[in-house]
């Protein structure tokens, strides 16, 4: 089964990692490479990646003359911004709660698992 595990990042937690001295910064990447490392070692790592700064983001809309548009980040509405994420192929939610739980924003609660559909599970 595939999940998508998704780190969140908040505030609070920008401001806990800028205060953190850059030898517990290391630990705290050394931590995702040991995890990547496993993932991948065990075969359940389909892709890792952390998301730039919400400042980078762009929202994309369609009106319904199909013209586009975007806005600009940050979005001052959302709390949470998605500030990284895992795609994991796993046995069952069981093991993926395991693995996301390894995940260092998991301490703070900024961690979901979400299971993966197909375009056919829409259809039922």
């Amino acid at each position: 089964m595939k999940f998508l595990l998704l780190i969140y990042s908040n505030p609070a937690s920008r401001e806990i990692w800028s205060r953190l001295p850059a030898e517990q910064r290391k630990i705290g990447l050394d931590a995702y490479t040991a995890l990547d490392d496993e993932l991948a070692a065990s075969g359940e790592l389909v892709v890792s990646e952390a998301l730039a700064n919400p400042s980078q983001a762009q929202r994309v809309s369609v009106d319904d003359d199909g013209r586009t548009s975007l806005t600009d980040g940050p979005f001052p509405e959302v709390k949470e911004l998605v500030a990284g994420f895992y795609l994991i192929d796993c046995e069952d939610r069981h093991r993926a709660i395991q693995i996301a739980a390894r995940i260092p924003e998991a301490a703070l609660g900024l961690v979901e698992v979400r299971p993966v559909m197909s375009l056919s599970g829409f259809l039922t």
